[in-house]
């Protein structure tokens, strides 16, 4: 089992744990590295930090940036950011600046397919309301008795043609290699079999074009084990890895108990052909970047 937990989030984006709380799970559960990777957020680094020296655990400055690429929402996780770069604070403020509208608009849409009082319902459960997403309206929905967990809220109301789905405009995919890039971090492509599921997912062919592009414009990683893959993409993705030179990066995206894939530190092995993400930076670099 692997050790290392690249890519979780707490309430500073859309979990449901304090940075503190989401350390200490990870600690009793024998996480020995890890990365807080919130969506567009970097404000619970430094509680985390400060939690993961406690507990000895190797601490990995993270983010995950929302981006919109052709008619696909992606998300690009950056590991071993510094927090503080000004292009990447700068990028990340005007990615989060859009959320409270896309939130109205999900709220009015609701409303017409007759579910009303989302939109007071979903801040709720927003620490961070400036990071109100769709975490936040399913959490709302599921208390209100709409739906009965996370997942049956999704596919019912808040993906890609259903009542409460919302298109937005993220940032580009070449604007969040180079903030990550630019910042001396490492970019990796999240959780990609999520891309290419549903009725709206792409193609084998799309994702090849994607993994040319991302590529193309300085990614380095892909995440080949994480929480909602199975077994088998493990094994896809790993190859892949392999046909596009790209290092293999690990995380349960835990977003809190009771409705993540996987928990953390409950991560099975890569596939043989996989050179790890860590293998980007040195062991001296961890210490240095993971204290800017």
């Amino acid at each position: 089992m692997l050790d290392y937990d690249l890519h979780c989030h707490s309430v500073f984006s859309d979990g449901t744990l304090t940075p503190t709380e989401l350390v200490n799970r990870a600690a009793e559960r024998g996480v020995r590295v890890m990365a807080l990777t919130d969506h567009d957020d970097v404000a619970g680094l430094d509680e985390a930090r400060a939690v993961a020296t406690q507990h000895g655990i190797t601490f990995i400055n993270g983010v995950e940036v929302s981006v919109s690429w052709r008619s696909h929402t992606l998300h690009i996780v950056g590991l071993a950011i510094n927090p503080h770069f000004p292009a990447l604070t700068e990028g990340l403020r005007g990615v989060r600046s859009g959320r409270g509208e896309r939130a109205q608009k999900m709220s009015d849409a609701l409303a017409k397919a007759g579910i009303g009082g989302m939109l007071a319902g979903a801040y709720q459960y927003a620490n961070n309301p400036n990071m109100v997403g769709r975490a936040h309206f399913a959490r709302y929905l599921v208390e209100s008795g709409h739906c009965k967990d996370m997942k049956s809220v999704f596919n019912r109301y808040l993906v890609k043609g259903k009542p409460g789905y919302v298109p937005h405009q993220w940032a580009t995919l070449d604007d969040a290699i180079a903030w990550i890039r630019g910042s001396g971090g490492v970019a990796v492509l999240a959780h990609p079999g999520r891309y290419m599921s549903g009725r709206n997912g792409m193609g084998k062919k799309t994702m090849h074009e994607l993994l040319s592009e991302f590529v193309e414009l300085g990614g380095q990683a892909i995440e080949v084990v994480t929480g909602s893959h199975t077994p088998e993409q493990y094994a896809e993705f790993a190859r892949y890895a392999e046909e596009f030179n790209l290092l293999a990066s690990c995380g349960s995206d835990f977003h809190g108990p009771g409705e993540s894939y996987r928990d953390m530190g409950r991560l099975p092995d890569f596939p043989l052909s996989c050179k790890p993400v860590w293998h980007a930076w040195e062991k001296p670099a961890i210490t240095q970047l993971s204290e800017h």
